[in-house]
């Protein structure tokens, strides 16, 4: 078999290599009080989409910092509940997608909620208030400043304020809530069960946004993770800070946060993803704790998945 990263049974025990802030826990725990504060005055807007047996809404609701964060959501039509709901997050810079493609969740009697990410393809707003880097990449946003100010803990927990939101509906059972997504969307599923550990089961599919120094290590900074290569060559080409660095990445590094999360977990990984190496995935996969099962796919990179998305719709209707 080729070989792209570590062996197996190595990925199996791999811990991770980006460095741990002393602080981690208690300033995600300050985030999330951050995050409680705010009054998100959610606001449901038909959408023009309509099908016979599903309501269709926009959803907006105010995230930390007063950005206004958009998402898709549907509900079974005539079935007022208690039932099941899925958040789901997309891939980086893209959107929530189409409507159609969540109708196979409405149609066994889940509600569905795919949010936007705040500044990508989608209807979320990016209100800035950072120093530094604004033109191109997320990841970056905020390097230059304090760590409570990088865009990826504002979107972190957009995730779980969103997760919290649709708990919260009066037709949904605050107990039978998943979540899903691939790529970023992997990543901000980890986060989500992490942030809010209500959430009972997730499947990620090669999340991104975890172990950078790993990737920046094996030469792979490019295509998502290309910003790790700019901001050294745009702001320290002879890496004086190179540590301090990947420790303030480390706050919003999955493997880091992944002790949190209580729901059961299924995975899926590539081994010959070249754009969030095995390696990196297996660093957060490793540190959770909960129930969890990684279905693995040899000769497969970071590309369509055949048969996991069969395999997270059975997992999910456990829920």
């Amino acid at each position: 078999m080729p070989i792209l990263d570590l062996p197996l049974e190595e990925l199996k025990k791999y811990e991770g290599i980006n460095p741990c802030p002393e602080d981690i826990d208690k300033f995600w725990d300050s985030a999330l009080a951050e995050m409680r504060s705010v009054e998100p005055s959610v606001e449901l807007i038909p959408a023009a989409f309509q099908v016979p047996f599903a309501e269709c809404y926009h959803l907006y609701f105010t995230g930390v910092r007063g950005a206004r964060i958009h998402a898709k959501y549907l509900r079974p039509k005539n079935n007022s509940g208690p039932h099941p709901a899925v958040v789901q997050f997309h891939g980086y810079s893209v959107s929530s997608g189409d409507w159609a493609d969540k109708l196979g969740y409405v149609a066994a009697g889940f509600s569905v909620a795919a949010m936007d990410c705040r500044g990508q393809g989608g209807l979320s707003q990016d209100v800035g208030g950072v120093k530094g880097n604004t033109l191109h990449g997320h990841i970056i946003r905020g390097l230059n400043d304090c760590p409570k100010n990088m865009l990826f803990r504002h979107v972190f927990l957009d995730a779980a304020q969103l997760a919290s939101i649709v708990m919260d509906m009066p037709e949904v059972d605050e107990e039978r809530v998943g979540a899903m997504g691939g790529s970023q969307g992997g990543g901000l599923t980890l986060a989500c069960a992490a942030l809010e550990p209500r959430i009972k089961r997730l499947a990620p599919i090669y999340p991104f946004l975890c172990d950078y120094q790993r990737v920046w290590e094996m030469d792979l900074a490019a295509d998502a993770y290309a910003e790790l290569r700019d901001y050294f060559r745009l702001f320290d080409p002879v890496h004086k800070t190179e540590n301090e660095v990947f420790t303030k990445l480390g706050y919003i590094d999955n493997q880091h946060i992944a002790k949190r999360i209580k729901g059961e977990v299924v995975m899926a990984v590539g081994l010959m993803d070249r754009i969030c190496p095995p390696s990196t995935q297996f660093a957060a996969y490793n540190k959770i704790t909960a129930p969890k099962s990684m279905i693995i796919y040899p000769d497969f990179g970071h590309e369509w998945i055949p048969g996991f998305g069969d395999s997270t719709y059975e997992f999910m209707l456990g829920l």
